[in-house]
């Protein structure tokens, strides 16, 4: 199963960005879908998650600020991101599991895309 991100750019401290993240292969079921980011220097960190037909699940620090989505006819999560600050520069990941069409558990990770936010 792959996961294709985009969305990602430069943009002001203030302004907003969408990522998308699209997950294709031999899919049986999608069951979790989040975001993930890594800053230079850090380790990668959480920033929001959400179970097929769940409650959306988010690091506290970005509460109020991102909103997490998913299509799932789509197979794809979404990650509103606003109101962005110089600290929320880093590469951020799209992570998802499920089930494969040979009911094989999988555990997916995008190639990742670079936000930076400028102040």
């Amino acid at each position: 199963v792959q996961l294709v991100e985009s969305g990602g750019g430069v943009v002001q401290a203030g302004g907003s960005l969408r990522l998308s993240c699209a997950a294709s292969g031999s899919i049986f079921r999608v069951d979790g879908m989040g975001w993930y980011r890594q800053a230079p220097g850090k380790q990668r960190e959480l920033v929001a998650t959400m179970a097929r037909g769940g409650s959306p699940n988010y690091a506290d620090s970005l509460k109020g600020r991102f909103t997490i989505s998913r299509d799932n006819a789509k197979n794809t999560v979404y990650l509103q991101m606003n109101s962005l600050k110089p600290e929320d520069t880093a590469v951020y990941y799209c992570n998802a599991g499920g089930r494969d069409t040979a009911r094989t558990i999988f555990d997916s990770w995008g190639q990742g895309t670079q936000v930076t936010v400028s102040s």
